[in-house]
C-alpha cells in the first residue's frame, strides 16, 4: 500500500513539472507589446527600411510684372468741384500729376489730366473716380504682362556684367598696346550696353510701380453768341484812307523796284515800231 502511494506522489510531481508557465504576473500591456512589436521587429530584420526621400526643391516663384494703364472720361455739372475732389484723391492715394491741361471754349470747359498712381492703389483710385457724381462717358483699362521682358533684360544684364569682369581681367594681362586698345574697346561697348539695359529695366520698373490714368473731365456750357466788337464808322473810314494811302505808296515803290524792266520794255517797243516801219517802206 505504501508502495502504491509513493508511485502516485511521484507521478503528480512529474506532471506538475511538465505544465506550461502561467500568465500571471504579465500585464495586458506586456501581452500587447509581445504580440505587436515582435512581428514588426522580425519583418525589419528581413526587409530593411527604404532610404529617406531627398528634400523637395521648391521652385522660386517669379513675381509678375504687370503694367496697368487706363482712360476715363467724365461729364460733370461742376467742373471746379470735381477737380478739387480729384486733387484730394491724388493726395490720398500717393499719386501725382504728370500732365495737367485746362481748355475753355464757348461750348465747354474741360481738364485733361495724366495721373501716375502706385500700382497697389490703382483699382481703389479708379473705383473712387467712378463713385463720383459725374457721368462716365468712356472707360478703358489695359493690363500688360512684361515679366518675360524683365527676365530677359535681367539675364542679359547679368551676362554682360560677367563678360565685363572677364575683359577687365584680360586687360590686366595685356602685354602690348594693340591688345590693350582692343580690350578697352570691348569694355567700352559693354559698359554702354550695360547702361542701356539698366535704363530699360528702370523704365519698365517705373511703368510697373506706377500705373497711368488719363482722366478727362468736362462740363458743357449753354452756348451764347458773342458778336465780335468792331470799331465805329468814322474810325473805319480813317483806317480805310490810311490803308489806301499805304497801298499807293507800296505800288510806287514796286514800280521803282522794277526799273530794269522799263528799259527792256522801251527797247522792245522801239524795235517793234522800227520793224513795222521798214515793212511799210518795202511795200
Amino acid at each position: 500500500m505504501k508502495r502504491i502511494i509513493q508511485l502516485l506522489f511521484i507521478s503528480l510531481l512529474a506532471i506538475s513539472c511538465h505544465q506550461e508557465p502561467s500568465l500571471e504576473g504579465y500585464s495586458d500591456a506586456d501581452i500587447f507589446l509581445e504580440e505587436e512589436i515582435a512581428p514588426v521587429t522580425r519583418q525589419e530584420a528581413v526587409n530593411p527600411p527604404p532610404p529617406p526621400m531627398p528634400p523637395l526643391k521648391t521652385k522660386e516663384v517669379v513675381k509678375k510684372k504687370i503694367i496697368k494703364d487706363g482712360r476715363i472720361g467724365l461729364k460733370v455739372t461742376d467742373l471746379e468741384l470735381t477737380k478739387a475732389k480729384v486733387d484730394s484723391l491724388v493726395k490720398q492715394y500717393s499719386a501725382y500729376y504728370s500732365n495737367e491741361n485746362m481748355n475753355n471754349s464757348d461750348w465747354e470747359s474741360s481738364y485733361n489730366l495724366t495721373i501716375r498712381i502706385p500700382s497697389s492703389n490703382f483699382e481703389s483710385f479708379v473705383h473712387a473716380i467712378q463713385s463720383g457724381n459725374g457721368e462716365i462717358l468712356y472707360k478703358e483699362i489695359d493690363a500688360r504682362d512684361v515679366t518675360d521682358q524683365f527676365i530677359d533684360l535681367e539675364i542679359r544684364l547679368e551676362n554682360k556684367r560677367a563678360y565685363l569682369k572677364r575683359y577687365q581681367e584680360l586687360l590686366k594681362k595685356a602685354t602690348n598696346v594693340k591688345e590693350i586698345l582692343e580690350v578697352e574697346e570691348k569694355i567700352r561697348r559693354l559698359e554702354e550696353e550695360i547702361e542701356s539695359t539698366t535704363g530699360k529695366l528702370k523704365y519698365l520698373s517705373d511703368l510697373v510701380d506706377y500705373s497711368t490714368l488719363n482722366l478727362n473731365i468736362r462740363q458743357q456750357k449753354d452756348f451764347k453768341y458773342n458778336p465780335e466788337k468792331r470799331d465805329s464808322f468814322s474810325e473805319r473810314i480813317k483806317q480805310s484812307l490810311s490803308k489806301g494811302w499805304y497801298g499807293f505808296i507800296d505800288f510806287l515803290l514796286l514800280l521803282i523796284k522794277i526799273w530794269p524792266f522799263w528799259f527792256i520794255g522801251i527797247f522792245i517797243i522801239y524795235f517793234y515800231r522800227e520793224l513795222r516801219r521798214k515793212k511799210k517802206l518795202n511795200k
